[in-house]
C-alpha cells in the first residue's frame, strides 16, 4: 500500500441479526450478534431474525456522538439484487459504494419562480424542530425539508414521527445527500419552491439528528441553517432563523448564544428575522433580534419529545423557548399572508 494514501475506509463486519427490537416506518432497530444496530429497509430492503447480514461498526467503535449503534450495510440473506425505484435516474451519494437511485420532485414539472413571502424557518440543529412545529401550532400545513449537516436518513428521527401523529409536519422532503423522505430534491432552493408550489404555509429546514462538528468557527453542519435562508430570501420568502441558545450547556461556546449562531447570521446574504424569547437576556451583538412573548410554550410542547444533548426543558428551558419563538413568528407570518 501507498504511505501516501488516506486511510478513509469503512469498518465492516458480518454478523447475524439476533434480536429485532423495533420496526416503525422506515426504520427497524436490531441487534447483530447482541449488539445495537439499525437499518433503512427502503434503502438496505426488508430484515428478518436469522438474517446474515454486514453492518458498518465505525461510529461506535469511535464512541461519536452518532454512535451507539451499528447501521446495517448489506442484507446477505434478502438484500440482494434489489430493485431500483421507478423511473428514478438521479443517483443518491453518486460514485460511492452507497449509491442508489432516487426520482426527485424536481422531474417533470414546473416550479414557481417565487416563494411570496412564505416564512421558512431555519434549524441549526435537529433538536429545534420540535419546540418551532409546537411554535407553529398545527393549523399550518408544515413541510419539513431535511439538509446534509447531520444524520441524513430522515427516518432515523423519532422526533419527526411524533411531529406527524400530533398532525404538526405533512410533507418530509430529503435535500441533496440526505434520503428516505416522502420525496427528495436536488437543493434546497428547489425543495422550498416545491412546498409553496404544493401549498404549504410554512417551511422548516433542519439538519438530522447529530450534527457534525469539529470545534472551530464555520467547521460545522450547523451552517445548513445559512444555506436554507439564503436561499428563502433569494426566492422572497421570509428566512427566519431558530436562535440556539442555552443556559445548560457547559461548554463556554454554546453558552447564552451559540458561537453556531453568529456563524450562520455572518453567512446570511439578506434580511434574516432572529426571534428571541422575551424574559431572558440576549447578548449585544444579536442586534437583529426580534423579542417574542412565548408565554404558553411549554404548555404547547406538553407530550412532543423535547431533548436536546439529553437535557429537557426543566434542564435548558432557554434552548427551547428560543426555537419556539422562531415557530410562532412563522405562525404569525402565515396569519399575515391570510389576511
Amino acid at each position: 500500500m501507498l504511505s501516501w494514501l488516506p486511510l478513509e475506509m469503512l469498518t465492516l463486519r458480518r454478523g447475524r441479526v439476533t434480536a429485532v427490537v423495533e420496526r416503525v416506518e422506515g426504520l427497524s432497530r436490531l441487534e447483530v450478534d447482541g449488539v445495537p444496530c439499525v437499518a433503512y429497509p427502503r434503502v438496505t430492503g426488508p430484515v428478518a431474525l436469522g438474517d446474515d447480514v454486514i453492518v458498518n461498526t465505525q461510529a461506535r467503535e469511535l464512541e461519536l456522538g452518532t454512535g451507539g449503534f451499528d447501521v446495517l450495510y448489506a442484507n446477505l440473506t434478502r438484500g440482494l439484487d434489489l430493485p431500483p425505484e421507478s423511473d428514478a435516474h438521479v443517483m443518491k451519494l453518486p460514485y460511492t459504494p452507497a449509491q442508489s437511485a432516487r426520482r426527485h420532485a424536481e422531474e417533470g414539472r414546473t416550479l414557481p419562480d417565487t416563494l411570496a413571502g412564505v416564512p421558512v424557518v431555519c434549524c441549526s440543529l435537529h433538536s429545534q424542530v420540535v419546540p418551532v412545529c409546537a411554535g407553529i401550532g398545527q393549523t399550518a400545513r408544515v413541510a419539513y425539508v431535511q439538509l446534509p449537516g447531520g444524520a441524513l436518513p430522515v427516518s432515523l428521527s423519532d422526533a419527526l414521527r411524533a411531529l406527524r401523529e400530533r398532525g404538526h409536519v405533512e410533507m418530509s422532503i430529503a435535500v441533496g445527500a440526505c434520503l428516505d423522505g416522502d420525496v427528495e430534491c436536488v437543493s434546497v432552493a428547489s425543495a422550498l419552491l416545491w412546498s409553496a408550489a404544493e401549498g404549504f404555509d410554512v417551511v422548516v429546514c433542519a439538519i438530522g439528528p447529530g450534527i457534525v462538528g469539529t470545534g472551530s468557527t464555520f467547521g460545522h453542519g450547523g451552517l445548513a441553517a445559512a444555506d436554507a435562508a439564503n436561499a428563502a430570501h433569494a426566492l422572497h420568502g421570509t428566512p427566519i432563523l431558530a436562535v440556539r441558545a442555552s443556559e445548560g450547556d457547559s461548554r463556554e461556546r454554546h453558552q447564552g448564544v451559540s458561537h453556531h449562531t453568529w456563524a450562520v447570521l455572518e453567512l446570511c446574504l439578506g434580511d434574516v428575522i432572529a426571534p428571541w424569547p422575551a424574559g431572558y437576556d440576549a447578548p449585544p451583538w444579536l442586534e437583529s433580534r426580534l423579542e417574542v412573548d412565548v408565554s404558553g410554550w411549554e404548555a404547547a410542547c406538553a407530550g412532543l419529545p423535547l431533548a436536546h444533548m439529553g437535557r429537557g426543558p426543566e434542564e435548558d428551558s432557554l434552548f427551547f423557548a428560543a426555537a419556539f419563538a422562531a415557530g410562532r413568528v412563522a405562525a404569525g407570518r402565515v396569519e399575515r399572508l391570510a389576511s
